[in-house]
């Protein structure tokens, strides 16, 4: 099968390798018939990860078709379509047993220790049949609606954690692929004013036009967005604000604008080395303020998450604006770096 193998860091080359089989009773193989390109990709192929150990695949929202079962397994058959996800529970740890599989102690992911979803197939193991992200995609969904289930279901964990509350303000940093998507699923779960803040001016009216339904739209590099934030909500702040991009600056302006017991996450983690954030904790402590992180989703969110996709949540395909080939996974990340996409698609 054709595969992009990660070899190390900026090193990713196309090649033939063998089409693995099922083996094993628990096995199951997938026929991969789209993977969205996630900043994590990016990332890795930048820094590398200590979990990944080249050569090694990478790609973790995926969508395809069932092509092998091992004789063990009774919950997929062969000709089911099915989405993946990327975080893998072990089953058995402390957090697992708590039903916080996300942040499970061995913490596994498809994409990292197990072979991701840029390849031809991909075969998942028996902790990943059993435990892992791994659903039908429902009739009415497509494969490239499909692979963003698993972003979806990050967003759902992270709103989940803020305690988004009907009517509350709501402000996002961040309008990459999560930032509009979290917008999204804000406005489903019956925020008040949605707040959209955006350094580049290029990817803001690119999501301004893609109908991402903020009600203000904030270019960080044009004016202030403290100063404006607090304009706009009289000098009480926003009760949710999700930072929603690889930004210190961001995080140390969100302790600013949070409202009076307002929440604060840190959804999007910084770049190795960036050193320590300064904010003002009396800020916090005086306004009963929160700040809490949110990371990756559980299996049962990546199932919710289609059940939305299903339904409410179909115009959400919107913003997965171009699709490359295998061969040209290095353009699709240059295409998504240079703020020229915001959501990539890769067809083995």
């Amino acid at each position: 099968m054709r595969a992009a193998l990660f070899l190390g860091p900026e090193k990713i080359e196309v090649r033939d390798i063998e089409t693995p089989h099922v083996k094993k009773p628990y096995e199951i193989l997938v026929k991969i018939e789209a993977c969205a390109v996630c900043g994590t990709d990016i990332r890795i192929f930048h820094y590398g990860d200590s979990r990944v150990k080249p050569p090694a695949i990478l790609g973790h929202e995926i969508a395809g078709e069932v092509i092998e079962v091992g004789n063990a397994v009774t919950r997929f058959k062969v000709g089911d379509r099915v989405a993946i996800g990327a975080d893998v529970p072990c089953g058995s740890c402390d957090m697992c047993i708590r039903g916080l599989s996300n942040i499970c102690f061995n913490h596994y992911a498809i994409g990292f220790q197990f072979p991701g979803g840029f390849a031809e197939y991909i075969l998942l193991n028996e902790m990943t049949v059993k435990y892992g992200p791994v659903h039908h995609i429902p009739e009415n969904v497509n494969s490239r609606l499909a692979t963003l289930a698993e972003p979806l279901a990050c967003c759902l964990n992270g709103l989940e954690l803020t305690g988004l509350s009907v009517g509350d303000t709501v402000a996002v940093f961040g309008l990459g692929p999560m930032g509009c998507l979290l917008i999204e699923l804000a406005r489903y779960m019956g925020a008040g004013k949605i707040i959209a803040i955006q350094r580049s001016y290029k990817r803001l009216m690119m999501a301004k036009q893609l109908g991402v339904p903020a009600d203000l739209f904030i270019c960080s590099e044009q004016e202030d967005p403290i100063k404006r934030i607090l304009e706009e909500t009289e000098g009480k702040g926003a009760q949710i604000i999700i930072i929603a991009c690889s930004s210190k600056e961001a995080q140390e302006q969100a302790v600013n604008i949070v409202a009076r017991r307002g929440r604060i996450n840190f959804f999007a983690g910084l770049p190795p080395n960036s050193g320590p954030i300064e904010i003002n904790s009396n800020i916090i402590h005086y306004r009963e303020a929160s700040i809490v992180g949110s990371h990756g989703s559980t299996p049962y969110q990546h199932k919710v998450a289609l059940q939305l996709l299903s339904k409410d949540m179909r115009r959400i395909e919107r913003y997965l604006t171009h699709e490359f080939p295998l061969e040209k996974l290095i353009e699709a990340f240059q295409a998504m770096e240079k703020r020229d996409s915001i959501k990539v698609i890769i067809r083995p």
